[in-house]
């Protein structure tokens, strides 16, 4: 394979780049441009443009356009295209920006069915997102792919452009997200000794500010307009102009100290409540932009300073910043993070062009011919025939001018036989030397890329010996990432015992080494009988949190289905072997071995379904607030008995979700607030893990309580004593700190709802709630559709089926609060 290919797949601006072998090459677009816009534009007679004529109609056609798309990957938020009732997931248009960027290649490389292309994802993209880009690519029918995160490329493209040891921090800070990487780089051979990001953080949201605190109050100042002005469609294109303005006049102060956002009437085509025409003509300076983003980017420069702690280093360490994407093109930005960080700030490559260039040099370093797109040995050997009993062990692959050849001998040689390397590549030769096992020799690299050379032979009277193999190559590369380390913790939910606290058994954790691979056992918690609609379920979750495990954030679900069952039966206690890679990008792959019926699946055969921890951003505002209010709840309850100022700081971080107004909110608001719910969550188990006794203490009277108050009265005597006796058994748990507390928890959870369960009021009532919140649940046909079979079963007064209609609800709803989804099935135990 001689093409490889790198592509910036970005939130505002898209580039790529090939590598072939020797040197790297930028392709521009129609226009001339290092990057291209990721926006697409459909005009009226159906046309599609894109790049930058698309982005430049996008605020005057509003509704015929597609921007933003990254920044909801791996959501099930539609990208609607109004105009032409067309409505496209972000995976759809993504693919059609790569289709467009591979256009840009030769023919030559677009043809050859070996090239290999690799497309970078941020740092900080969960799981969810990694599989939506690598469906992207697969709509865009691009070969032979592999995803790579951004820091890593960056980091290939630093040491290209600058061939130097030293420790540096790379600041990724894009359209959409905010990537850290701490790398050290001893003789081009690079470590990434630490990861870290905000998944919410760049240029997009340095505009929304712009938007929210100067133009938009300029224009209720000076104008007259009702209050929903940012959600009437009335006003969707002055909005849209206003954000474009101000996103030109930020990148002019990128050279400016003051200038003006400025729109004509004749531009906003827009007239306000009381026929006034509207113009644009604010002034903005960098003082009012800094302040502006000046939270967003301490709360940068906070992350940066982590990733530097986890590294074990200080900033004396480290040698310099490589600034990265667009936004970090404004210089007043750079000064406050260099002087912050105390660390000197370096402008050796191309920001807007870096993660293409750096993403094709490491395309060179996979070996394409493995389906898990492992990365080429370094080790290369020869040997002769069987005869002889002759090699050569070298290093294939190297940043280093030189490449070192030891010779292998079995068994006698006789002696005075000699051997000689020649170059193929230049009029280099080494000579004749004695062939003596253990012997080594120095070759150089003259070139870049593949070096060749032949090698020689000859016995004690100098007549050539015959080889099998008598040529060797060896690749001088660009540099070699020895260690990526992991973005993200993820697990897979497990019981602890039958009946028993959940947990997470953990695939890698973040800052492992990548990549990775390893195997877990697991149980059947229940049978599953082949041609049954049930499945049994491996939930994987990433994040740290210990408990509640579904504080973390649900990635997907990869499902052994009744369905895919040929024949016979995986029975309760049945064992289940888990194998797992994970992948330099982090992605990974799955796969389950039952060995009581011989079967085998994994998550390429399509087990693994993302979809089943998909928001919709354009209409999860409620369910935001929910999750919101939620948290809210328990920090409020632990404030009670605990101090700790975390928890003023997990409060502040739940203004968003609980200020949203679901009737009026972007997508990209609701996912901000998403975010901040689950720091809040990060926050909370912090503080759960340094109150553990008196938190635990919580737990259990709020328990305890409930069986009181509202399940006491169903009970038998029997369930009375019990839940009692268990009871007091937790507190003993609590007061030796034991670690079944949880489990005990668990169990008394547990009894309150099974006596419950056999009341038909309480059917009904949990019935109700979950056909009135349809914000709970991803498939709405499948909600409405038992929705309404459950209405019907409550008329006819049919209880059991009705409980069936509960259960699954309760199966395919989305609600992650720790009281909620009582039903949610976890049904593996760890082996």
């Amino acid at each position: 394979m001689k093409h490889f290919v790198g592509i910036d797949l970005g939130t505002t601006n898209s580039a790529i780049c090939s590598y072939d072998g020797t040197s790297t090459r930028i392709w521009k677009s129609p226009e001339q441009n290092d990057v291209t816009p990721s926006a697409i534009y459909i005009d009226k007679r159906g046309n599609k443009h894109y790049g930058i004529r698309a982005y430049n109609q996008a605020p005057y056609n509003p509704d015929s356009c597609a921007t933003l798309f990254k920044r909801v990957m791996g959501t099930s938020t539609p990208m609607k295209i109004k105009d032409h009732d067309l409505t496209k997931t972000p995976e759809e248009c993504s693919a059609e920006i790569l289709k467009v960027l591979y256009g840009y290649l030769s023919e030559e490389i677009r043809n050859d069915p070996e090239t290999g292309t690799v497309i970078t994802v941020p740092a900080a993209f969960n799981q969810m997102q990694k599989e939506a880009t690598k469906q992207a690519a697969e709509m865009a029918g691009i070969q032979n792919v592999a995803l790579m995160q951004e820091p890593v490329a960056a980091v290939m493209s630093v040491l290209n452009a600058r061939n130097s040891d030293g420790t540096f921090l790379i600041y990724d800070l894009g359209g959409g997200t905010l990537d850290i990487a701490i790398a050290e780089s001893i003789s081009c051979r690079v470590n990434l000794l630490a990861h870290g990001g905000i998944a919410m953080c760049g240029g997009r949201d340095f505009d929304r500010m712009l938007r929210d605190n100067v133009l938009k109050p300029w224009l209720y100042d000076n104008y007259s307009f009702p209050d929903n002005m940012m959600s009437d469609d009335k006003y969707k294109m002055l909005i849209r102009l206003a954000e474009w303005a101000g996103e030109r006049a930020k990148i002019e102060l990128s050279s400016s100290e003051e200038v003006t956002v400025s729109l004509s009437e004749t531009e906003t085509r827009t007239v306000d409540l009381d026929g006034n025409e509207v113009y644009l003509d604010i002034p903005v300076d960098r003082e009012t932009i800094d302040k502006l983003i000046k939270e967003k980017i301490m709360d940068s420069i906070e992350s940066a300073r982590t990733a530097i702690e986890e590294a074990g280093l200080t900033a004396n360490d480290i040698e310099r910043i490589v600034f990265i994407g667009g936004p970090t093109n404004y210089k007043p930005l750079r000064d406050l993070v260099s002087f912050e960080l105390g660390i000197p700030a370096n402008t050796d490559v191309n920001p807007m062009t870096a993660v293409a260039e750096g993403a094709s040099l490491f395309a060179e370093s996979i070996d394409w011919s493995t389906t898990n797109r492992a990365r080429k040995t370094n080790r290369g050997q020869i040997s002769s025939s069987e005869d002889l009993k002759l090699g050569f062990n070298f290093i294939s692959r190297t940043p280093d001018s030189k490449a070192k050849v030891a010779v292998q001998i079995e068994g006698d040689v006789l002696e005075g036989a000699e051997f000689q390397v020649d170059s193929l590549d230049t009029a280099w030769t080494s000579g004749k030397l004695p062939l003596i096992h253990g012997s080594t020799m120095t070759l150089p690299l003259a070139k870049a890329g593949e070096n060749t050379f032949k090698i020689f032979v000859f016995d004690p009277s100098g007549g050539p010996l015959s080889l099998a193999q008598d040529r060797i190559v060896i690749t001088r590369t660009a540099a070699t990432v020895d260690a990526i380390p992991a973005s993200h913790s993820v697990g897979i939910e497990t019981l602890e015992k039958l009946g028993g606290h959940s947990t997470l058994a953990y695939l890698v954790r973040s800052g492992d080494p990548l990549p990775k691979k390893g195997k877990l056992q697991f149980k059947a918690a229940e049978s599953l009988k082949a041609g049954s609609p049930n499945s049994l379920n491996f939930n994987l979750y990433e994040g740290e949190i210990e408990d509640p495990v579904r504080d973390n954030r649900g990635i997907g679900v990869m499902k052994i289905l009744g369905t895919d069952l040929e024949e016979s039966v995986i029975p309760a206690g049945a064992l289940l072997e888990c194998d797992y890679k994970v992948q330099d990008s982090g992605n990974i792959r799955l796969e389950v071995s039952v060995p009581s019926i011989g079967g085998v699946f994994n998550s390429d055969r399509n087990f693994y379904s993302r979809q089943e921890g998909q928001v919709d951003f354009t209409v999860a505002a409620k369910f935001i607030a929910d999750e919101g209010s939620h948290t809210l709840k328990r920090i409020d309850e632990i404030s009670e008995t605990v101090s700790d100022p975390k928890l003023d700081q997990a409060r502040s971080k739940l203004d968003s979700a609980m200020s949203m107004d679901p009737e009026n909110v972007e997508a990209e608001s609701a996912q901000e607030a998403m975010e901040q719910v689950y720091e809040a969550r990060r926050l909370l188990a912090k503080v759960r893990k340094e109150h553990l006794k008196e938190i635990r203490k919580i737990e259990l009277d709020n328990a305890v309580s409930f069986f009181n108050d509202y399940v006491r009265q169903y009970a038998r005597p029997s369930e009375e004593t019990a839940f009692d006796k268990l009871t007091q058994t937790a507190k003993s748990s609590i007061e030796r700190n034991a670690n079944d507390f949880e489990n005990l928890l668990n169990e008394l959870r547990g009894k309150n709802f099974e006596i419950l369960w056999r009341q038909d009021w309480y059917v009904v009532e949990r019935f109700k709630w979950l056909a009135n919140t349809s914000h709970l649940f991803t498939d709405k046909v499948k909600h409405d559709e038992l929705s309404r079979l459950g209405y019907e079963y409550m008329k006819s007064d049919d209880i059991d089926n009705l409980r069936k209609i509960v259960a699954e609800l309760s199966m395919i709803s989305i609600d992650s609060t720790p009281d909620g989804g009582m039903m949610d099935i976890v049904n593996i135990v760890m082996g």
